[in-house]
């Protein structure tokens, strides 16, 4: 038999999973599957009770709307994935045992490494949205020594999740504080790493747009987007266009998948590949 892994979630046909680690499988030439799983809710439990009896099966990553569901039915969480509450890892042990973990801070950061190798004066971070998602990038930011700025619908949920997760002098402002512009005068940015980030599903294909005047960023900063569905979104156009860098959602789940990778099948991914890949994805 054949090992392999899955993608589970809910709907489940967009996930771009199957596609990256097949193509990493082929790449090395290994015997190994990745495959994608339809999960409801309701489902959930039973198929991890019917997954613990395969012994083929090496583990999952879970999306939406999974990734706080599932951590009942687990037999354990490393402590990264119980810090951020947040589950998108399911593997295997040696004994037996299915393990939470959370690649998606490590996917996160990835592409921001070069970046934070450096020393600032100061870092902040505006991020949007307070989902699964945020709970990972609040996560890590704080750990960097980023002031955040969580902007939601709901400001009480952005500050009990501040309060949750990150350490220190934290704000937070309603998501339509960012909709008009604004004429504040920045102070001087030399220095510093500021971030403005998309942890919402607005803007992805079938969602309504995300509502930011980038009048709202200081220059120099670096607009992140983790919607993967266009990977070109109008909130990175329009970033461009303001002459800020951008980072797309692509480089965030290819980051995290290469973690998840190498849980499930006991090898590094063939990063050397990425450019392929990212053609391929963007297709």
């Amino acid at each position: 038999m054949i090992p392999y892994a899955e993608v589970i979630g809910d709907p489940i046909a967009q996930s771009k999973s199957p596609a990256i680690h097949g193509f990493w499988i082929d790449k090395l030439g290994i015997e190994a599957e990745y495959r994608a799983r339809h999960v409801i809710p309701a489902e959930l439990e039973s198929y991890l009770a019917e997954r613990r009896g395969d012994t083929d099966w090496r583990g999952c990553n879970a999306t939406m709307p999974h990734k706080q569901a599932i951590i009942p039915f687990l037999d354990r969480m490393e402590p990264l994935a119980k810090r951020v509450g947040a589950v998108n890892t399911v593997v295997r042990a040696r004994d037996g045992a299915l393990v939470g973990r959370n690649t998606d801070v490590a996917g996160f950061l990835e592409p921001l490494r070069g970046e934070l190798s450096g020393t600032h004066y100061f870092r902040m971070a505006r991020i949007l949205g307070t989902g699964g998602a945020a709970r990972a990038i609040v996560t890590g930011l704080s750990k960097e020594g980023f002031t955040v700025v969580l902007a939601g619908r709901d400001t009480d949920k952005a500050r009990a999740l501040l309060d949750e997760l990150a350490e220190g002098d934290h704000h937070v402002a309603p998501l339509s504080h960012f909709a008009a512009a604004t004429d504040f005068d920045f102070d001087d940015r030399e220095g510093c790493c500021d971030l403005v980030i998309n942890a919402s599903p607005l803007g992805m294909r079938g969602q309504p747009p995300l509502p930011f005047d980038w009048s709202h960023a200081p220059p120099g900063s670096i607009a992140y987007d983790i919607v993967t569905d266009p990977a070109e979104t109008d909130f990175l156009n329009a970033a461009r266009d303001a002459g800020l860098k951008t980072i797309d959602g692509l480089s965030m789940l290819i980051g995290q998948a290469a973690v998840a990778f190498e849980y499930f099948f006991g090898i590094e991914a063939p990063r050397e590949f990425d450019s392929e890949l990212r053609e391929r994805l963007m297709t």
